[in-house]
């Protein structure tokens, strides 16, 4: 089968790119170029170019980890599907957005120039919370990091903070024009966060360096927060091949989508834009607020269920929101525990959304396992679950069911072998296990990781109590156990 292409495109019956492709110019550098930047980002900055005719904002996309992505488009001419899935699904879409592919690994010195190009106005990245080389306890740059410390020393930047940081720089010292650098991460305060660390490398070079480059960003750099949804689970070899047989043509970069796409912008922009909101982008003064109601209530929710799934055997979150029992701890969570502790923005229908993430998990078509979500959990409790728990406890109530998801992940972690469990901390936690795992023992040395949970937490009785409850019902009285504890506890 002949592989999709600009060439095979356009001889292909009834296909074609939206997108004039002669006429698209690169002015977005994306870093992280996995699915989730391919079905979301790249389908919104296609759609705007198509709503305002402004073909200006081509995007060359940058990997991080690994060249796959790039072996994927580069004999694409950058061309792939959305294969969307679920109800209301639309056709099959081939997105022409991404002009170039680089592989950041291999080819670092060009990242930089492409940042520093005088056609580059913005950087997008969705390189998850690990690439942002984040020491947790101080929320500064880990100065400590051998990567940040190589980018440091003035090798070739491996890292995305120090390709950003190097290709600010170096627009800095040619005069080019201003920059935003738009993170699309699930973190809170994602701008916020990118603008600070960014600093920090600026401010770890040398004096001589660092002064004028630290100048230069505050007069010529913003970095707005923003708020991003989309479902874009791993592709699997029968997407590709179902992709194939409607497409005509083999596409190695087709990315599978749920329907439902959301993206929340700061107007915060050093210099020009797409028009991102003719294609459905909310612009708004308060991306906390959207951010916040993501986070604690879908994120959540979906973390708890990841745990809930991996303690009683469900592969899959679609199987675990359709176990009734887990469908009302979700839902008891978001309406006694999240809604009470956040404030939504105006606009907000907090019960129309709190329907419509539960029916998102239960689309079957997205295969989200509960060891994918599930994974990273030392990286994610905290902006998910631990910030409903603390301010429950701080406004004097008892947080039951983010509690339950807390206990389950403590279960997971005291389970799972240090080999099979996905998380940058796992060394950490497994040496703070006994070795009785019961509930009386695992709940308070796990506590003990400052990493996760800080003293007031770690200290809290009536925290601790309900944590040793969960977990003892999860561990001691299986599945049937946890469902009638669930429903009638």
């Amino acid at each position: 089968m002949e592989r999709l292409s600009d060439s095979t495109l356009a001889s292909a019956d009834g296909l074609e790119s939206r997108l004039p492709r002669v006429s698209v110019k690169p002015g977005i550098v994306h870093l992280g170029l996995g699915a989730f930047a391919r079905a979301h980002t790249a389908v919104f900055t296609e759609d705007a170019m198509l709503a305002s005719g402004d073909f200006i904002w081509g995007i060359v996309g940058v990997t991080q980890r690994s060249d796959t992505v790039v072996q994927q488009l580069a004999p694409q001419d950058g061309l792939f599907t959305v294969a969307e899935r679920g109800d209301n699904s639309a056709p099959l879409r081939v997105i022409s957005s991404i002009v170039g592919a680089v592989s950041g690994r291999d080819n670092p010195e060009k990242v930089v120039e492409h940042i520093a190009a005088p056609t580059t106005s913005i950087v997008t990245l969705t390189i998850t919370e690990k690439g942002y080389r984040m020491d947790p306890r101080t929320g500064s740059l880990n100065t400590a990091d051998g990567q940040i410390l190589s980018d440091l020393a003035g090798n070739p930047p491996l890292t995305a903070l120090g390709q950003i940081t190097r290709g600010i720089q170096q627009r800095s010292r040619q005069g080019w024009g201003p920059l935003t650098v738009v993170s699309c991460d699930n973190l809170p305060g994602n701008g916020e966060l990118t603008g600070r660390l960014v600093r920090a490398f600026a401010a770890a070079l040398p004096d001589d360096e660092a002064a004028p480059l630290l100048a230069w960003i505050q007069a010529n750099v913003t970095f707005p927060n923003t708020m991003v949804d989309r479902m874009v689970p791993a592709t699997t070899p029968g997407d590709l091949a179902a992709v194939e047989h409607q497409l005509g043509l083999r596409d190695e970069a087709a990315v599978v989508a749920e329907p439902f796409m959301q993206w929340v912008i700061e107007d915060n922009f050093a210099g020009r834009r797409p028009r991102w909101e003719d294609a459905g982008a909310v612009f708004s003064a308060d991306v906390a607020a959207w951010e916040a109601a993501k986070l604690r209530l879908l994120n959540a929710s979906h973390s708890m269920l990841a745990y809930l799934g991996l303690a009683t055997g469900k592969a899959t979150i679609a199987d675990a929101v359709n176990e009734d029992s887990f469908l009302t701890a979700c839902e008891r969570m978001m309406f006694d525990d999240v809604l009470p502790t956040i404030h939504l923005p105006a606009e907000f229908d907090a019960e129309t959304y709190c329907k419509q993430v539960l029916g998102r998990f239960a689309n079957p078509a997205l295969g989200h396992t509960t060891a994918k979500v599930g994974s990273d959990g030392s990286q994610k409790i905290g902006l998910r679950l631990l910030s409903t728990v603390r301010e429950n406890l701080d406004a004097g109530r008892e947080p039951r069911w983010a509690t339950l998801a807390v206990a389950a992940w403590m279960r997971h972690v005291a389970t799972t072998s240090l080999e099979d469990l996905n998380d940058p901390l796992a060394g950490e936690l497994h040496a703070l296990l006994p070795a009785d795992h019961s509930a009386n023992a695992v709940v308070p040395a796990l506590l003990a990781c400052r990493s996760i949970f800080d003293d007031g937490l770690a200290a809290d009785a009536g925290f601790i109590q309900q944590l040793k409850h969960w977990y003892s019902i999860i561990d001691e009285h299986g599945p049937e156990g946890l469902r009638n504890e669930i429903l009638h506890g």
